[in-house]
């Protein structure tokens, strides 16, 4: 860590706080655009830690989390560099897209090139001037448009530092995640940067217990990593995340109005009645069964319903005791309501 952060030729010391606004590509209109990049760093030298946001420019809980983690009383004691950077695809984000003007997925596009595309462009620069200045890395995502995820951490736990940070975030659920080319994970681990990804909730919506997850979840990692001092607390036992075997989707049998008849979060055996998919016309046979084809957690769903054949209606996350797992996503959501949890920053709960 160095005594002085040059991010966009803008020089940080040590204590320093500091928005920096990032140069991007002008709109069509030569309308002047930057990508907002807030960096906090302590006055004692320590590890260095992105938090990035709105990489699918219509995953807005993100967003939301970094205001929240920014403002917090808690980083007064803050040892290394926090880099936050609320909304990396602004272009998304102002038009509430998931992708680029150019049509491309920019999570698909790291590390990028000067010279490349728009979306290489804004990848390549997201890696020069935060990446690449980092030692760890938290990435915020939520599911597509009309999805919503179970709050989960998706890490390769074959790297040993990201499963560290992963289950250091203490969400109820991890998926062991294969890196995929293109991604934010990947480049990152080409820098040695270890990079978890954080998904909760549905795009272009808030959602309160997935916001105040995802707060806890980055103290949580920033205390593992010696950014902050430990909880002093001993009074209850931390709850162990559960990692999954593998998953699968349960996917539309025909076309038609669908009709969800389990909760997210909820234990399913398999062969167990998901929900109906029947014709917009009420013949009563044309309605089909959609049936658990294995057994685990849902973690992940469709909020549509109107459905093709063929569609991902829910996303099963496997476990050797998914009983155990159910449990704990149940003590979760008890320990993140509004009216008893005092461990993230005192906000007015979103509703």
């Amino acid at each position: 860590m160095a005594d002085i952060l040059t991010i966009a030729g803008h020089a940080i010391p040590l204590g320093g706080n500091q928005i920096i606004d990032v140069p991007l590509p002008d709109l069509y209109m030569h309308t002047s655009l930057s990508m907002p990049v807030q960096v906090l760093r302590g006055r004692k030298k320590g590890p260095t830690l992105f938090v990035s946001a709105a990489v699918h420019g219509d995953e807005i809980n993100g967003v939301e989390i970094i205001r929240r983690l920014v403002k917090s009383k808690s980083l007064k004691g803050l040892k290394g560099t926090l880099i936050t950077v609320p909304v990396v695809n602004v272009y998304g984000f102002i038009n509430q897209t998931r992708y680029l003007p150019d049509r491309r997925d920019l999570n698909r596009c790291f590390p990028g090139s000067e010279q490349g595309s728009l979306a290489g462009r804004l990848a390549n620069l997201f890696m020069r001037e935060v990446a690449s200045n980092c030692t760890h890395g938290i990435d915020l995502h939520t599911a597509a448009i009309h999805r919503d995820n179970l709050p989960q951490i998706r890490a390769d736990l074959g790297n040993p530092n990201a499963e560290q940070l992963a289950l250091a975030f203490n969400a109820p659920v991890v998926v062991n995640s294969g890196l995929i080319e293109g991604s934010l994970r990947h480049a990152s681990h080409s820098y040695n940067i270890p990079v978890i990804v954080y998904e909760a909730g549905e795009a272009l919506r808030f959602n309160e217990l997935s916001i105040r997850a995802g707060v806890k979840g980055i103290f949580g990692v920033m205390r593992n990593i010696g950014m902050l001092a430990p909880k002093r607390s001993k009074l209850k036992k931390p709850r162990v995340p559960f990692v999954a075997r593998s998953s699968t989707w349960v996917r539309a049998p025909q076309s038609g109005m669908f009709r969800m008849l389990v909760a997210m979060g909820a234990q399913v055996i398999k062969g167990d009645l998901l929900g109906m998919v029947a014709a917009p016309y009420g013949n009563e046979n044309s309605e089909t069964p959609v049936i658990a084809t294995s057994s685990g957690i849902i973690i992940g769903r469709s909020n549509l319903p109107l459905v093709n054949e063929g569609e991902a209606l829910f996303h099963i996350a496997r476990f050797n005791n998914p009983d155990e797992v159910a449990n704990s996503v149940e003590a979760f959501h008890s320990d993140l309501d509004p009216a008893t949890d005092t461990t993230v920053p005192d906000d007015i709960p979103i509703t």
